[in-house]
């Protein structure tokens, strides 16, 4: 039976779950969602974990093995997510297999408070990939300025990697840029590049929440007009830079000896104003070569009423340009908005690490 999920991968877009939880796994409802849901991934983030271990489903017996052991709160964290993103792996693996490595793969993200820190970033995404010991993982890193470099370093180092919290076009940029610098070192160092994928995440809903604020906040007709229509123009215009990027000379030559192009990911595409459609950032964000990670109720109202069209990107670069140069004439700093939300990603992860490091704790505590 055709579903609009189905359709949906069938016009290029790869629809990856962003969620994980013991209870997902052992259920076998995970599993499940690759035939009903078309789902080919899976992505992770510290909120996504301090949700699941607060609820303590599945959680109780390895909790309790790494009380008995004495291990630090840090390494637990560690121990507790390294198994659900192996296991998913796992359920994966055939996904994997059939796609060539472009889908099947599991992110799991490097401590947030290293975002600006590239050596400890690079340290830690080593040690992530060598845990979870799967060839479908793949290591988050933030597009931070410390990020750039260990993206590079990590890709170098043969490792695939989901590259996080991109908002801008420009930082965009630099993102293909240091990824394809990553694979030009692996090639030299030996690797076997044509295993080497990459996603580059850029966030979509956000940018909506914050213009629109601001759109608000400026209070004319035509200020208010522009709401709600910036983050499909920026996504899509990430789309339209991808396509340029990987047609330059430089990445032919990679691609001559079996690089893959690092595909954009649609991130933040569950719909935060409840006026606006709920399939709003899936649907209008439809190509070939794109990933589109999505929350479950995103992915389920698709899966109801989500109409999709073949193609919903290539066709609107130019309208998507004149939606942005009307934003900034009424006032809106584009690079300001895009900064902002950078910062406030890091710091959301970070508060979101702490929650997961003190639920971890007291069921280290609570287990003894």
């Amino acid at each position: 039976m055709t579903t609009p999920l189905s359709q949906l991968a069938a016009n290029g877009v790869s629809i990856w779950l962003d969620d994980l939880s013991r209870s997902r796994i052992v259920s076998g409802g995970l599993k499940d969602l690759i035939n009903s849901r078309s789902v080919s991934g899976v992505t992770t983030n510290p909120t996504i974990f301090a949700g699941a271990l607060s609820k303590g489903e599945g959680y109780e017996a390895q909790v309790a093995e790494l009380a008995a052991a004495g291990v630090s709160t840090e390494q637990a964290i560690v121990e507790l997510t390294t198994r659900d993103v192996a296991d998913a792996c796992d359920i994966f693996a055939g996904v994997y297999a059939e796609s060539k490595g472009f889908d099947g793969r599991v992110s799991i993200e490097v401590e947030p408070g290293l975002a600006n820190d590239t050596e400890g970033t690079v340290k830690q995404a080593k040690e992530l990939f060598a845990k979870v010991n799967r060839e479908n993982v793949m290591i988050k890193i933030p597009a931070t300025k410390a990020g750039l470099s260990a993206i590079t370093q990590v890709i170098a180092a043969g490792i695939s990697v989901n590259v996080t919290l991109i908002f801008s076009l420009q930082r965009y940029r630099e993102v293909i840029a240091a990824y394809i610098a990553g694979v030009e070192q692996a090639k030299a160092n030996g690797h076997d590049i044509s295993k080497i994928h990459s996603v580059a995440s850029f966030f979509v809903s956000r940018v909506d929440t914050e213009i629109n604020a601001r759109l608000d906040a400026i209070g004319t007709g035509d200020a208010k007009s522009l709401k709600s229509q910036a983050a499909l123009a920026n996504a899509r215009l990430a789309y339209e830079v991808f396509e340029q990027e990987f047609a330059k000379a430089n990445w032919a030559a990679l691609a001559s000896d079996g690089a893959n192009k690092q595909r954009p990911l649609m991130a933040s595409t569950g719909v935060k104003d409840p006026a606006l459609s709920d399939t709003l950032y899936v649907t209008e964000l439809v190509a070939p070569e794109l990933v589109n990670t999505m929350p479950e109720k995103t992915m389920e109202a698709v899966f109801d009423h989500g109409i999709v069209p073949a193609n919903s990107i290539t066709n609107n670069y130019e309208s998507a340009r004149l939606v942005l140069l009307a934003v900034s004439a009424v006032g809106v700093d584009y690079d300001d908005v895009t900064d902002l939300l950078e910062r406030e990603g890091v710091e959301k992860f970070i508060i979101s690490w702490g929650e997961l490091v003190e639920s971890v704790a007291k069921a280290l505590e609570a287990a003894k």
